[in-house]
């Protein structure tokens, strides 16, 4: 899994590049938010839920069903997140579930339960493109990696991230003009 400030990428990559006119500061911290909520999942490891299993690490939380499910609850709080229904629901959507996308490109761990509940798959990208360094579960050990990790992230997700923001903030602009 890359780390807890890289699955923050995608949405403030989006966010920056199409402007607070589309995603207001609150959608974005809400973006931020549930890009990062899927590894809450693990917790179950203390519970002494497998890793492989659905409910284990990387399983139900990282689904598209979980996704649509968090962006419809937080499309429902739109008026206070400041957008619209449909515009929170889309960008909360690809926040939640570009943390699962991410998951898939990392080098290690198992896959990702995308279409839980219909299937317990875990998928993975092909194997050519799982080119972000798998970063540890644990503060210790990744003590012992994080720079290693970090400087991965920043190239394969940082760098593109950055790339997405600014080539939508140009197309903005050059649409207001």
């Amino acid at each position: 899994m890359p780390t807890i400030f890289t699955h923050a990428a995608v949405p403030l990559a989006l966010g920056g590049g199409l402007g607070r006119g589309i995603v207001s500061g609150r959608l974005l911290a809400a973006g931020v938010v549930v890009s990062a909520l899927p590894d809450l999942d693990v917790v179950t490891l203390h519970w002494g839920i497998p890793y492989a299993a659905s409910l284990g690490h990387r399983g139900f939380s990282h689904s598209l069903l979980m996704a649509a499910l968090v962006a419809l609850i937080g499309a429902c709080a739109h008026r206070a997140l400041r957008s619209g229904f449909a515009g929170a629901f889309a960008f909360l959507f690809v926040s939640m579930a570009s943390h699962g996308a991410l998951d898939a490109f990392t080098d290690g761990g198992l896959g990702v339960a995308f279409l839980w509940p219909w299937s317990t798959q875990r998928l993975f990208a092909p194997a050519a493109w799982r080119v972000i360094e798998v970063s540890p579960i644990g503060v210790t050990a990744f003590l012992s990696r994080g720079a290693s990790v970090l400087a991965s992230e920043a190239c394969w997700v940082g760098l593109p991230a950055l790339a997405v923001g600014l080539a939508l903030a140009s197309a903005r602009r050059a649409m207001t003009r």
